[in-house]
Order: structure tokens, then sequence, then C-alpha cells
């Protein structure tokens, strides 16, 4: 598992970042998002090593972030992310297992691009990223 940031698939000229703190989530979002041509995928285990990938990496097209993490959690990336001039547009993904109710709303409000419920489709993730992708390419 590719934990320290470093890229899969680094023929691709742009690159999706995975934060989640689940080892096996992020492989699995892996193996599905490596079957998009041209794409390089990034991992964090938690918003605080995401923002600091975030700063050093120029090319991530888009962030997929879990929401309960250790030292920083993905509503504080978010939240974080659309402060920053930089990364204010970047689309975020979010996959939780959190069962509030409320919470689809509250990230609603941070402006994300698509919400899922672990358990998750990787394939399905994948589709969505590449709309999300074909989007803000055209």
């Amino acid at each position: 598992m590719n934990t320290e940031g470093a890229g899969r698939n680094g023929t691709g000229s742009r690159s999706v970042l995975i934060v989640d703190d689940s080892e096996s989530a992020m492989a699995a979002l892996e193996v599905a998002l490596l079957a998009i041509p041209g794409l390089a995928v990034l991992t964090a285990s938690s918003g605080a090593e995401a923002l600091r990938i975030l700063d050093h990496s120029a090319d991530v097209a888009a962030v997929i972030t879990d929401l309960n993490m250790p030292r920083m959690d993905g509503y504080e990336l978010i939240r974080r992310m659309r402060g920053d001039r930089r990364l204010s547009a970047t689309p975020v993904v979010v996959i939780s297992a959190d069962t509030d109710p409320s919470t689809p709303g509250r990230v609603a409000q941070l402006g994300i691009s698509a919400y899922f419920t672990k358990p998750f489709s990787p394939a399905e993730v994948r589709r969505k990223l590449e709309q999300i992708l074909d989007a803000t390419t055209q």
C-alpha cells in the first residue's frame, strides 16, 4: 500500500488523491482508479498528510476522502481546501461509514462533488470520478 503519498502509474499527467485511514478501502479504490488511462493515484491516511501532499503536488485533479480519520478529519480537510485559493475548486468526493443522517447535507454545504456510503462500490466511485474529471477538462 502506498501510504507515503508517492504516485502509482507515474505516466499520468494528472492525479487523484485518496485520503482514508483504512488500508483496505484505499487499496480497493486505488485498483479501481488505476483503470482510468493517464491517471496517477496518490494516497494519504489523514487530512494533515493530504494537505502536505496537496501543497507539493500541482497536478491533483480531485480528492477522494473519508470523513473519520485521526489527526485531521475529512471535514477539516475539505474546509481548508475550500479556504485555499489554489485548492478551492478541486473536486472532492466523500466516502464515509458515518451513519448520521445529517452527514450528506453537512458535507454538501462544503461543496463536494459526490457522496458515497461505506461499504461502497469501487466501480461506481470510478465512474463518478471519470464524469467529474471529464467535466473539469472541458
